[in-house]
């Protein structure tokens, strides 16, 4: 008699079956409905296939397409293996390596026989994955061990999986997956039971990129086929929507169209910018330094430049240095052949954060519980050499400048710190157009400073704190992330939704009890005796030069007036108008408005298009009449109609609508 299991059910109810049954046969036992529905199930919280045999007792939780979160998983992994099969059925001799899912999709990466793929191969393989999705080819799940493993990769010249098969950890259960008798690839799974499980018209191959061979330019470079998975067509359209409305507001396309800024190839992943761009930013960075002088900081300036030996002392040497520019930078990266750092000033960094020398500061002097909190503000030029791969426009750069604030407090302040920081960070969200955002605490990495009391500690403060704000409920989407906070402490990470969806993870705030105790950063409590101050890290934009990438495709260029780099221009009809053009242009000027005249010979028509281009929110039409009146005609961006107003009006109306949202009088 075969051994019976106890499966206890989401709604507490309780089944006995035989060892080995699967979910895939409770599912149907329970009902036809079920059973067809039912793509995976989660056993004791671990996500698997449906047809694996259960071992023991457990929990058990079917899967379906409303548990859309775990059933994109299981389709964007299996869309990968399916792509792996086509290219080598089409491509014979095509070696495979890695194909995960993504956030929105998936990717595979190869090393062709012949030839880099190009995107003029994607149709035919995108035409042989529906192939293989009709043909609903069982995924089937097999224990192999490494020797087998190994031989039968060798076998099939697949060196690249026989070397990754070879490095797996002794004792590791190794399992692959067949699609069908003719196709296999070495994966934990889970994956769907056949591949027709699959919509076949779901997905979409978007592009091909070159990858190397575990990240590493030392390494071949294969090519990454790049494809994006859904549930069903609906989805899959929405999101080509999407893509299509983002790439309309690429912050690249649009600062070329207004001339904000550019990037070469003589300062990869360094900003030029122009003076159209500099004037957002230069709007940007005072409306942040009002609010940070209102908020209660102390802004400062600390060096570019230190020495070595402060960055091995805050930890940043041994966790970071790989990141860091180093002078001079023929210095051993690796850990072994990093050398001892000595009484010398001859190696230093550039500054890839701002926190240990705002540690520095605080040193200066004795400082009394009376002094906290202590809130130093910087806006810091900071450099991290990141990979040439990882570049993207001026959202993912080597030199960018914080918005960086460190907070100094007792234990007991923590709670107020941190909910008058989420007040901050709320107003100037909303101030940017960011009605909605998300908070999640990112947790004790594996590699990490500090005692686990410690972190205990930190982490269950930075809950409290949240709680206690107002800041924990459904509606701030929070969420706990294991093993993503840094090395030296827990944080709570600040995701805002942009105007078509995206998230963004802006804002952090990090309770640090680490880089205090080891820059020896204390004060004198009220008792006399010498302790530790709490170290809040925060940033609201994170970096100017993201945040403005992101507000530049928030808004499609169509950014506030306030920080839009020119608010009006004053166009003639006709020549005749030129002078009094110039004139209004100047009495706006007076009134503290960026405006330009256009006086050019070119019809108003031509005017209007390139002026509606550059994204400038208002044009002050003149000709004859408008210069007898007095008046202008002022058509807005995007509006076919105009309003006839005198030029006072129209000063009085533009300048109430260029008002930065924080120096706007509160008439309540």
């Amino acid at each position: 008699m075969s051994e019976l299991l106890t499966i206890t059910l989401p709604d507490g109810s309780v089944r006995s079956v035989a060892a080995g049954t699967t979910p895939g046969e409770i599912a149907a036992a329970i009902g036809p409905g079920l059973a067809k529905a039912a793509l995976a199930a989660r056993v004791d919280g671990e996500l698997r296939d449906i047809n694996r045999p259960l071992e023991g007792d457990a929990s058990l939780a079917l899967v379906t397409a409303k548990d859309e979160a775990d059933a994109l998983e299981l389709a964007r992994h299996d869309y990968a293996h399916v792509l792996a099969e086509a290219v080598q059925t089409l491509f014979p001799g095509t070696q495979i390596t890695f194909g995960p899912a993504t956030e929105d999709g998936f990717y595979y990466d190869f090393a062709p026989k012949d030839r880099a793929f190009t995107d003029e191969d994607l149709p035919a393989i995108e035409a042989e994955m529906r192939r293989i999705i009709a043909a609903d080819k069982p995924l089937v799940r097999e224990v192999w061990t490494r020797e087998r493993l190994i031989a039968w990769f060798r076998e099939k010249g697949e060196t690249f999986k026989a070397e990754w098969a070879g490095e797996l950890p002794e004792g590791e259960e190794l399992t692959v997956y067949r699609s069908g008798e003719d196709w296999l690839d070495m994966c934990r799974g889970p994956h769907l039971a056949s591949t027709g499980k699959l919509a076949a018209d779901a997905f979409k191959l978007t592009r091909v990129s070159g990858a190397y061979w575990r990240g590493d330019q030392k390494n071949a470079m294969l090519s990454r086929i790049y494809g994006t998975g859904w549930l069903n067509k609906k989805q899959l359209e929405a999101h080509l929507t999407r893509l299509e409305e983002a790439a309309k507001r690429d912050h690249r396309r649009i600062a070329a169209e207004m001339d904000l800024f550019h990037l070469q190839q003589e300062a990869q992943g360094s900003v030029f910018w122009h003076p159209k761009g500099w004037i957002i930013w230069r709007q940007l960075e005072a409306y942040m330094r009002r609010k940070l002088d209102a908020g209660g900081y102390q802004e400062v300036k600390t060096p570019q430049l230190m020495d070595a030996k402060l960055w091995e002392a805050s930890g940043h040497w041994g966790k970071y240095r790989e990141n860091m520019f180093v002078v001079p930078d023929e210095v051993p990266s690796t850990e072994e052949d990093r050398p001892v750092l000595s009484g010398d000033a001859d190696l230093m960094a550039l500054k890839p954060m701002n926190c240990p020398a705002h540690v520095q500061l605080f040193r200066q002097g004795i400082r009394s519980y009376r002094d906290l909190p202590m809130r130093l503000a910087e806006f810091g030029c900071c450099h991290r050499n990141e990979a040439h791969g990882a570049l993207h426009g001026i959202m993912r750069v080597r030199q960018f400048t914080q918005d960086d604030a460190h907070i100094f407090c007792r234990e007991d302040q923590i709670v107020e710190e941190t909910r008058r920081f989420c007040d901050l960070l709320d107003s100037i969200y909303r101030d940017l157009g960011f009605e909605q955002y998300s908070i999640k605490l990112a947790l004790r990495p594996e590699k990490r400073f500090g005692s686990d009391e410690m972190w205990d500690q930190a982490e269950q403060d930075l809950r409290d704190a949240v709680r206690l704000a107002g800041r924990a409920g459904p509606e701030y989407g929070w969420e706990e992330l294991p093993g993503e906070g840094a090395f030296y402490s827990p944080k709570l990470e600040f995701h805002l939704t942009d105007a078509i969806g995206r998230t963004w993870q802006c804002g952090t705030l990090q309770l640090d009890y680490v880089l205090p105790e080891r820059l020896d950063a204390s004060y004198v409590a009220e008792d006399g005796t010498r302790r530790r101050p709490v170290m809040l890290h925060r940033a609201i934009l994170g970096t100017f030069e993201r945040f403005l990438g992101i507000l530049i495709e928030h808004h499609a260029g169509r950014f506030p007036m306030w920080l839009t780099p020119v608010q009006a221009v004053v166009a003639t009809i006709v020549s005749e108008a030129d002078g009094y053009a110039q004139e209004v242009a100047a009495k706006l000027r007076a009134a503290g408005l960026r405006v330009e005249a256009d006086v050019r010979n070119e019809k108003i028509n031509y005017k209007v298009r390139e002026h509606s281009l550059a994204k400038v929110p208002a044009l002050l039409v003149v000709g004859r009449r408008e210069a007898e009146e007095g008046t202008v005609a002022l058509r807005r961006l995007g509006d076919q109609g105009q309003q006839i107003l005198s030029v006072d009006e129209a000063i009085a109306l533009l300048t109430r609508e260029a008002t930065p949202p924080d120096l706007v009088p509160d008439l309540a």
